[in-house]
């Protein structure tokens, strides 16, 4: 059976939500895969899997140990969404320096009753520029789209779980 980890790191989770959209049709899916880390499962790590699909882009120093596990233990790997593209909204921070978001975060904004940025060894670290994931591991396929639809998901995956290369419609590329 193929096996399937999804994971979302620096977005917000819209891509998973649009993979959701499929409906009915993941019943089929279920009965085709098996799901390793992914929501359905709440597994926290990846094992050795056919096929990763990674909704996001990299802030953090955890991001990018994630990624590098999917990367290794994925036969095929595959951006979802503008986050993990390019790195869609939350890279808008990168027009600044790391510090002045922080400050505006959680010194100087609206409401701060208590300013302190946050130190905690649980805490991953940020790094100063959120970066889309083809910039720290080897990419298969691109799924774009902000959310792309249930149907590229339909599409992508029916291609790949038959071992052919996927060819998305026109009317399925978004790069919104």
């Amino acid at each position: 059976m193929i096996r399937l980890a999804t994971c979302s790191l620096c977005g917000c989770f819209g891509c998973h939500m649009s993979f959701l959209d499929m409906d009915e049709k993941l019943f089929d899916l279920v009965e085709k895969v098996e799901f390793d880390r992914s929501p359905f499962t709440d597994i926290k790590s990846v094992g050795k899997c056919d096929i990763g699909l990674i909704e996001g882009g990299l802030c953090n120093e955890e991001n990018v140990e994630v990624v590098k596990a999917f990367r290794e233990n994925c036969g095929i790997l595959v951006a979802v969404g503008a986050c993990a593209i390019n790195g869609g909204i939350p890279s808008m921070r990168n027009h600044f320096p790391l510090e002045a978001c922080l400050a505006e975060a959680y010194l100087d904004g609206i409401g701060i009753d208590h300013p302190q940025i946050p130190s905690d060894p649980e805490l991953p670290r940020l790094l100063d520029k959120v970066m889309p994931v083809h910039e720290a591991v080897k990419i298969d396929y691109f799924l774009p789209g902000c959310p792309p639809p249930a149907e590229a998901f339909e599409v992508l995956l029916e291609a790949l779980l038959k071992g052919e290369e996927p060819q998305l419609p026109t009317n399925l590329i978004h790069y919104d």
